[in-house]
């Protein structure tokens, strides 16, 4: 059992922790919940050890060995995606390379002088690592990597040519490949698709490492962890189940406090009236003082702390025809590999897609095509009547000027729009107090991602084309969003992995898969993602439940 005892921590005049406690048992999954700069990451790296508290004590038991999942992941260069993984394995992971070093020593006959010390250190390191199961460690590594997306081609290349997201996914397998006691992870799911995420998802519950976890998806979350640990106000408070009975529990405990609250605050005004009342006359002066001594005793009943959500109402799009957007007999191919082969797919008015496929399936080009950032080898793509089209993708954050504040950036783009009704917006995508005077620079890639969503929905465009865009956005910013496009009129055209955000939007689903024999053989279902799931059976392609 991991403890963390009475411990407080402070950054100049900011408090993130007062004498707080939780604990950690072998085998639990936690989920850790918290707003912004609440402190989840300081806590993650107190148990690491990377930094102390400044006061309180931390007990880690011997022999407890820590993985511990980042966001920023170190540079990596000079082996394979299968090397890179394994060689962050831990313990396993140096007798490995050991082994593989120790073996071309015995064939090198310069080396023959000390063959009978290599020869003994060989038997040495061999009997560690047969006796702590080394020899599964390459299967399981090969598992793994497979089941966070990589092919087999990805697993053997170099892992200097991965992008950054690819490289984040290796360095989730080394530490999921240390099988270690305790498992941080912050925010696994951000780099991840939808079969990675349901694969991912399985592994964790099925594991016997205790796990702490950040998680911005509430299905994985509701799925993997039994208890939630919550960081606000400097404290740590422990809600028993998932994380929807935590949300359900936490309502109701609100609730209950503002009417105990309230009850009490009516109590204490009819007492100091009849204080003030009578503090002149005599005859009452005994029951004043009584009165007075027992306001003195009451404990105040705090207001409960509630996250302020803005409400902004969005404009309704101008109507676009009924055909919004066709593809006929569409070719696409990237080199030898081909992406669409006589592809045919129409968009109408009002009509939600989620476009849903593996890895290399085409999702991304499919928007790609639509919004014309890249053509068709073959065919046509015909676009409607009266169609104003807002796109999102990972790249729309780089249309944002750096130098500028947040506040200054809106500004800019709606010149003719009040500073308050700027502010409403921003602060529905929470974005409030200075966080509207933050650079640009400075800003996370979640804050990013808001921003950029903001200026597109402050004019909304009739057709919305989405590629991952709650990437990096927390629960709450999500949920808003979410509900803010329920009750859009026009026509969305999107990729997630979001289940929230699936269950909550698509009306219709395509899905793009191959089958046996490679052949391309996309599917339509002509309803929401949850009649799709119950349908099919599964939550994404080929992966059942």
């Amino acid at each position: 059992m991991i403890a963390l005892s009475d411990i407080s921590k402070q950054y100049g005049r900011q408090i993130l922790f007062i004498e707080a406690s939780m604990q950690l048992n072998p085998g639990e999954k936690v989920g850790l919940v918290g707003p912004n700069g609440a402190g989840k990451t300081t806590l993650f790296r107190i148990l690491t050890g990377e930094e102390q508290p400044d006061e309180g004590t931390v007990t880690i038991p011997k022999r407890t060995t820590i993985g511990y999942f980042r966001q920023d992941t170190e540079s990596m260069s000079g082996r394979s995606v299968l090397e890179e993984a394994i060689a962050g394995s831990g313990r396993l992971g140096e007798l490995h390379f050991e082994l593989q070093e120790l073996e071309s020593q015995l064939s090198d006959p310069s080396l023959a002088d000390q063959m009978e010390s290599i020869l003994e250190r060989y038997g040495e390191v061999q009997d560690e690592y047969q006796n702590a199961g080394g020899y599964e460690l390459e299967p399981r590594a090969h598992e793994i990597l497979a089941g966070l997306g990589f092919d087999p081609d990805q697993v053997e290349g170099d892992v200097a040519n991965l992008s950054g997201g690819w490289k984040t996914r290796v360095a989730m397998a080394k530490v999921l490949l240390m099988n270690p006691t305790v498992l941080l992870m912050d925010e696994p799911t951000n780099h991840l698709d939808i079969e990675s995420i349901l694969w991912l998802q399985k592994f964790l519950a099925a594991s016997s490492s205790a796990l702490l976890i950040t998680c911005h998806d509430r299905d994985f979350m509701n799925r993997v962890v039994g208890r939630i640990v919550e960081i606000e106000g400097g404290e740590l408070t422990s809600w028993s189940g998932d994380y929807d009975f935590y949300t359900t529990q936490r309502e109701q405990q609100a609730a209950q406090k503002e009417a105990a609250y309230a009850r009490q605050q009516a109590m204490l005004a009819k007492e100091k009236r009849f204080i003030e009342r009578f503090a002149a006359h005599a005859a009452k002066a005994a029951q004043v003082q009584s009165r007075v001594k027992k306001l003195d005793k009451i404990d105040a009943v705090e207001m409960p702390r509630r996250r302020e959500v803005v409400k902004f109402e969005f404009k309704d799009p101008p109507r676009s025809g009924d055909d919004v957007v066709r593809l006929t007999a569409v070719d696409k191919a990237y080199g030898p590999k081909s992406i669409y082969d006589g592809f045919d797919f129409s968009v109408r008015r009002g009509e939600r897609w989620c476009v849903m496929g593996r890895n290399g399936a085409g999702k991304s080009t499919l928007l790609k095509l639509v919004v014309g950032d890249t053509q068709p080898d073959q065919g046509t793509v015909r676009l409607g009547a009266s169609l104003q089209t807002g796109y999102f993708s990972q790249q729309s954050l780089d249309l944002l000027d750096p130098a500028r504040t947040v506040l200054e950036q809106l500004q800019h783009d709606f010149p003719d729009e009040s500073q308050g009704r700027l502010r409403n917006l921003l602060g529905a995508f929470h974005f409030s107090g200075g966080d509207v005077d933050k650079r640009i620079l400075v800003l996370s890639g979640g804050e990013r991602s808001r921003l950029v969503l903001a200026r597109m929905l402050m004019y909304p465009p009739n057709f919305l084309v989405l590629d991952e865009p709650t990437n990096h956005l927390d629960l709450e910013t999500k949920e808003m969003l979410v509900e803010s496009l329920r009750s859009f009129p026009g026509t969305m055209l999107f990729v997630s992995h979001d289940r929230t955000f699936l269950k909550g939007l698509a009306n219709r689903v395509l899905e793009l898969e191959y089958g046996e024999d490679g052949e391309r053989s996309p599917h339509i279902y002509p309803g929401t993602y949850t009649e799709y799931v119950e349908k099919t059976g599964r939550e994404a392609p080929g992966v059942h439940q």
